[in-house]
């Protein structure tokens, strides 16, 4: 087997013991997300109208309505989406015009 495939094998087999909460040796990181994300506070901060936060970053404008009227909240990735796009707005918008 070549060291590529020994490397996805052991990989796959940490990843395993891990789900199955047996010890091992596999590095985890695990990151912190706000419960809370002020969208409107975000989108105010960039200067942005929300049909150009909308288009900008790839939101609905009526999600982005609800979720500023505060009838929802961003939940899971959109929430961590808006973090980012709040401390570094730049390297979203980067990453996004490739």
């Amino acid at each position: 087997m070549s060291k590529l495939g020994k490397s996805l094998l052991q990989g796959a087999k940490e990843a395993l013991a891990y789900a199955k909460k047996e010890k091992t040796e596999a590095k985890t990181h695990k990151v912190s997300i706000p419960l809370n994300v002020d969208v409107k506070q975000i989108r105010l901060e960039l200067h942005l109208t929300r049909k150009q936060f909308a288009d900008r970053y790839g939101f609905s404008i009526r999600t982005l309505e609800k979720w500023e009227q505060g009838i929802r909240q961003p939940e899971g990735a959109a929430r961590a989406y808006l973090v980012v796009i709040a401390r570094n707005h730049k390297a979203v918008e980067l990453a996004l015009a490739g």
